[in-house]
């Protein structure tokens, strides 16, 4: 029944196998068990597409809502301190994986030791369903979809520079100047369009795409090209807070802060959250706030 509803959401014998970490052989085998015992042609095969039957449909509806008062019993006796065990597929922003958030995972890990925990890093958007991901963090706004969105906070956007470019270039005091100035550009992965820069000024919002000192399509390079003095950058605050501590990057244009954007934690199901997805879900959401408490506004 699991097989089935991979193979109902992927539409692919290959996809499903990938998510399920089993073979593609093992995933046809079940297939054509499950519709010999029933009786019934659940999926319609060409050599391009996999999709449901009007039965198969039928047969979805009431295994999905099967498969979720399974995962319920499961765990109804369940307390507060028992052990969870289970995979963990976690994915995060690469301006994320710095060295404060994953020892924060690990005291995580150290508190569910029989979680088996899997760290997914990337700029790209994840498939959380196709690619077996239980939950990942995204910052900024969201489309529309079947995903389960919990907001952990407002991210507080940072324009900033190295001091090296400030001294060679001076600082902007005004969005007028900004014209003048060299900035990184972040380039999309999904359409490789370069992402605008956004001000606030006498409430009203601004958009900007720098002259390019340089084009990135990484989120730690961006940082690091800014740092190396290439020019403007623009981020969150709590991915540049260690730069900015430090005196390696120096603010501009605070009074043109743009509106925040906010930061969630995202997951495929409300119904079928597994004990291990959703002690994470809520620990993340109490301890981002508490890490990045100066520029995360809850």
């Amino acid at each position: 029944m699991q097989v089935f509803t991979r193979l109902a959401e992927l539409g692919s014998f290959t996809r499903a196998a990938d998510a399920m970490q089993i073979g593609r052989p093992q995933v046809t085998r079940a297939i054509q068990e499950l519709e010999t015992s029933l009786g019934v042609r659940l999926f319609q095969r060409t050599t391009r597409t996999v999709r449901l039957t009007p039965e198969g449909e039928k047969y979805y509806a009431r295994a999905t809502q099967i498969l979720a008062d399974v995962a319920a019993a499961s765990t109804m006796f369940s307390s507060p301190g028992s052990t969870l065990r289970g995979r963990l597929r976690v994915d995060i922003p690469t301006a994320f994986s710095q060295p404060a958030l994953i020892e924060r995972l690990k005291a995580f890990s150290d508190l569910h030791p029989a979680i088996e925990l899997a760290l997914g890093v990337t700029d790209r958007t994840v498939d959380l369903v196709a690619e077996g991901v239980d939950c990942v963090l995204r910052i900024g706004p969201l489309p529309s979809s079947s995903l389960v969105a919990a907001r952990i906070g407002m991210a507080t956007m940072v324009t900033c520079a190295a001091p090296r470019y400030l001294r060679e270039h001076g600082e902007p005091k005004s969005l007028e100047e900004l014209s003048a100035h060299l900035g990184v550009t972040f380039i999309s992965g999904q359409n490789q369009r370069p992402l605008a820069w956004h001000f606030m000024d006498a409430g009203q919002e601004h958009s900007f795409i720098s002259r390019q000192g340089i084009t990135v399509n990484e989120s730690n390079a961006y940082v690091q090209c800014g740092v190396a003095g290439f020019g403007l950058l623009q981020a969150p605050g709590i991915v540049l807070e260690r730069f900015l501590a430090d005196g390696t990057l120096t603010e501009v244009l605070q009074a043109y802060r743009p509106p925040p954007r906010p930061v969630s934690v995202l997951y495929p199901s409300r119904s079928h959250l597994a004990p291990q997805v959703e002690a994470f879900v809520c620990w993340v959401r109490e301890q981002l706030p508490r890490l990045y408490g100066q520029w995360l506004e809850i």
